[in-house]
């Protein structure tokens, strides 16, 4: 069975033809500056987040673990978390930067919702909430780990999973606007 990358489920809502390209295309994949810059801005904030208090987060105290690698087989999924922080015998939180100043759309959102999913299975314990927090102006945006959010992650994976077995390009997205920095706008010709 093929793992998914997290990073593919962000992608998939974004726009699935992105990972219909990275799985049934694979050697197409270009790189941009954008993503990039991204990766870099990830590893500046790391070590930013080491000397901060964890009050962003609405917490007092807490362990703190970067770039902690999770893999969950019953969700098909794989990938690597910005950040953990574990409240030892309370809760454990994932934490994911995001390079942006907008307000965490649903591609962000289920991100997040899998590392917890997989953060929660790796622990032993729950995990209730989860943070995106903005680099650009330092703020963290709470995010709940509902029923409904479970269930939408468990669709969308099955969703992925479907389209790469049958190999079958979907339409593009509704809005085109995701699609003038796309690196693979060249490639879909009907967009």
């Amino acid at each position: 069975m093929t793992l998914f990358r997290v990073t593919d489920l962000k992608q998939y809502l974004y726009c699935p033809r992105i990972v219909y390209y990275a799985y049934c295309l694979p050697q197409v994949r270009p790189v941009t500056v954008k993503m990039t810059a991204g990766a870099q801005a990830h590893l500046d904030e790391e070590g930013h987040e080491q000397r901060r208090s964890l009050r962003c987060y609405g917490l007092s105290s807490g362990e703190r673990e970067f770039d902690v690698w999770l893999e969950s087989e019953s969700l098909g999924l794989r990938g690597r978390l910005d950040m953990a922080i574990r409240v030892p015998g309370v809760e454990a939180i994932p934490v994911e930067y995001k390079d942006s100043a907008r307000q965490a759309g649903m591609h962000w959102i289920l991100q997040l919702v899998a590392y917890g999913e997989m953060l929660a299975e790796q622990s032993g314990l729950p995990v209730r909430r989860g943070f995106l927090y903005a680099i650009p102006t330092r703020q963290s945006e709470a995010v709940t780990l509902t029923p409904a959010r479970r269930a939408k992650l468990r669709e969308t994976v099955e969703a992925m999973r479907d389209m790469v077995a049958r190999e079958r390009m979907p339409d593009p997205p509704r809005s085109r606007r995701p699609c003038l920095t796309c690196e693979f706008r060249r490639f879909c010709n009907d967009v």
